[in-house]
């Protein structure tokens, strides 16, 4: 695997943790918004990812490329229903339906994006070092 190669593999990795920092942030800032422009709560995001394949046409030449997004799906979990009668939202039964969204898993989703990020950062890093070294034995 090139060089270059790998700086696209890392470069790409590190566009969909961003991304997935993004979403998570996203859930964190809705977690108690209780009505949408669809209609009823905000329902938790998440990117949906795939393996980038460079000649998948070959499974001789088989050659990863990274990674890329395929898109954004909604969370299919129930509301939490809390009891609140007075709240603006309230059902006839006095159950307001809170987002899907649980903060701690947020949390600890928005903390292995980060350490996923800071990974591919050294990477890159290590990388530049490795071919700046190669550059300097070419020279001498």
């Amino acid at each position: 695997m090139g060089i270059f190669n790998t700086l696209r593999i890392s470069g790409s990795a590190l566009t969909a943790q961003r991304l997935r920092m993004d979403t998570i942030s996203n859930n964190l800032a809705n977690a108690t918004s209780t009505r949408t422009a669809e209609g009823g709560p905000y329902q938790r995001q998440m990117p949906v990812f795939a393996a980038k394949v460079h000649d998948a046409l070959s499974s001789r030449n088989f050659k990863g490329a990274g990674v890329e997004v395929v898109g954004i799906q909604r969370d299919q979990t129930a509301p939490r229903l809390v009891y609140e009668p007075s709240h603006p939202d309230a059902n006839a039964d006095g159950y307001v339906a809170y987002p899907n969204v649980n903060v701690v898993t947020e949390m600890v989703d928005m903390i292995s994006a980060t350490r996923a990020y800071e990974a591919n950062i050294n990477l890159l890093n290590s990388t530049r070092s490795m071919a700046l070294k190669a550059l300097e034995i070419g020279r001498g």
